[in-house]
Protein backbone atom coordinates (compact mmCIF):
# COMPACT_ATOMS: atom_id res chain seq x y z
CA UNK A 1 0.00 0.00 0.00
CA UNK A 2 2.97 2.39 0.74
CA UNK A 3 4.74 1.55 -1.73
CA UNK A 4 1.83 2.06 -4.57
CA UNK A 5 0.87 5.55 -2.55
CA UNK A 6 5.02 6.39 -3.24
CA UNK A 7 4.53 5.69 -7.19
CA UNK A 8 1.08 7.86 -7.26
CA UNK A 9 3.15 10.73 -5.67
CA UNK A 10 6.06 10.11 -8.13
CA UNK A 11 3.67 10.25 -11.12
CA UNK A 12 2.10 13.54 -9.80
CA UNK A 13 5.20 14.93 -9.25
CA UNK A 14 6.77 14.12 -12.50
CA UNK A 15 3.45 15.73 -14.28
CA UNK A 16 3.64 18.88 -12.18
CA UNK A 17 7.32 19.03 -13.13
CA UNK A 18 6.71 19.08 -16.92
CA UNK A 19 3.72 21.08 -16.48
CA UNK A 20 5.70 24.00 -15.19
CA UNK A 21 8.68 23.30 -17.53
CA UNK A 22 6.29 25.14 -20.20
CA UNK A 23 6.16 28.58 -17.97
CA UNK A 24 9.84 28.49 -16.79
CA UNK A 25 11.94 28.07 -19.25
CA UNK A 26 9.46 29.56 -22.04
CA UNK A 27 9.50 33.01 -23.39
CA UNK A 28 6.67 34.50 -21.41
CA UNK A 29 3.95 33.72 -19.14
CA UNK A 30 0.74 31.76 -21.60
CA UNK A 31 -2.22 34.20 -21.74
CA UNK A 32 -5.01 32.01 -20.70
CA UNK A 33 -7.70 34.90 -21.21
CA UNK A 34 -10.35 34.13 -23.90
CA UNK A 35 -9.80 37.23 -25.75
CA UNK A 36 -6.09 35.89 -26.36
CA UNK A 37 -7.98 32.89 -27.98
CA UNK A 38 -7.83 32.74 -32.15
CA UNK A 39 -10.61 31.02 -32.32
CA UNK A 40 -13.02 32.51 -29.87
CA UNK A 41 -12.02 36.03 -30.97
CA UNK A 42 -13.34 34.64 -34.52
CA UNK A 43 -16.70 33.85 -32.93
CA UNK A 44 -16.53 37.17 -31.35
CA UNK A 45 -16.32 35.99 -27.72
CA UNK A 46 -14.36 37.63 -25.87
CA UNK A 47 -13.37 38.19 -21.68
CA UNK A 48 -16.35 39.11 -19.35
CA UNK A 49 -14.50 41.83 -17.83
CA UNK A 50 -14.15 43.58 -21.41
CA UNK A 51 -17.35 42.72 -22.19
CA UNK A 52 -19.33 44.20 -19.74
CA UNK A 53 -16.70 47.29 -19.86
CA UNK A 54 -18.39 48.04 -23.29
CA UNK A 55 -21.35 47.64 -22.40
CA UNK A 56 -21.50 49.91 -19.60
CA UNK A 57 -20.12 52.77 -21.46
CA UNK A 58 -22.46 55.84 -22.77
CA UNK A 59 -23.63 55.42 -26.31
CA UNK A 60 -23.78 58.56 -28.21
CA UNK A 61 -26.02 56.95 -30.90
CA UNK A 62 -28.68 56.49 -28.42
CA UNK A 63 -32.18 57.58 -28.97
CA UNK A 64 -33.43 59.46 -25.93
CA UNK A 65 -36.75 57.88 -24.17
CA UNK A 66 -40.00 59.21 -23.68
CA UNK A 67 -41.17 59.57 -20.11
CA UNK A 68 -44.70 59.89 -19.25
CA UNK A 69 -45.80 62.21 -17.27
CA UNK A 70 -48.54 61.34 -14.16
CA UNK A 71 -51.25 63.64 -13.13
Amino acid sequence: MLRLFGIITLIIAIGIAFMCFKILLGRRFPHLHLDGNKAMRKRGIGCVQSMDAAERRENPHRVAEKHKTTK
